[in-house]
């Protein structure tokens, strides 16, 4: 199913802009494998941020996910289960975006992702972290049952289902926010 890809990416985005809670993840994303999830990670700067004075992680406890270094990639020391799966906005990153693109997603990426960034130089700045909750699904499978008059019934599942129902809170959350803007 396409369709969703995008809406999961909303949701996603969505779930940042919640209050946070002390000691949880500040956001949490649904993904099924093989698909492509954006795992949101930001900061407000007043003016372009230095990418040649930047550090940026992005790990799961101390596996090393993805690490951005003085204006670019340094992923030598990359996780290989990530090599070549991960990447960065390049050109939104000096106004603050630090999302990471996860590629061709795996159930062993469910995990709690942090996002780490720091602002080195002359004018360093508090060390800013991001927590954010990836739950990966096998995809949607189909079952045959057989039914009381001995025809074959096939009944569609996702064990994502109930994460989708999770959803609906933000999507009222959107439309009151739209109507709102509309007033």
């Amino acid at each position: 199913m396409k369709w969703e890809t995008p809406l999961w990416m909303v949701a996603c985005l969505l779930f940042a802009s919640l209050p946070r809670v002390p000691g949880q993840p500040d956001t949490t994303c649904y993904a099924f494998v093989g698909e492509t999830v954006i795992l949101p990670c930001t900061t407000t700067s007043p003016g372009e941020l230095i990418l040649s004075k930047s550090m940026l992680y992005w790990q799961i406890e101390s596996v090393l996910v993805h690490f951005f270094h003085n204006g670019q990639d340094s992923l030598s020391y990359q996780d290989e289960r990530y090599h070549g799966r991960t990447s960065l906005f390049l050109d939104q990153m000096k106004h603050g975006n630090f999302s990471l693109k996860l590629s061709n997603v795996q159930l062993l990426d469910t995990a709690v992702y942090t996002c780490i960034y720091k602002q080195t130089g002359d004018h360093p700045n508090e060390t800013q972290k991001s927590k954010i909750n990836l739950i990966v699904s096998a995809p949607s499978s189909t079952e045959e049952a057989p039914s009381p008059s001995g025809h074959s019934q096939v009944s569609f599942r996702s064990p994502a289902d109930v994460p989708r129902l999770a959803v609906l809170p933000i999507f009222f959350h959107l439309l009151v926010m739209l109507g709102v803007c509309h007033l």
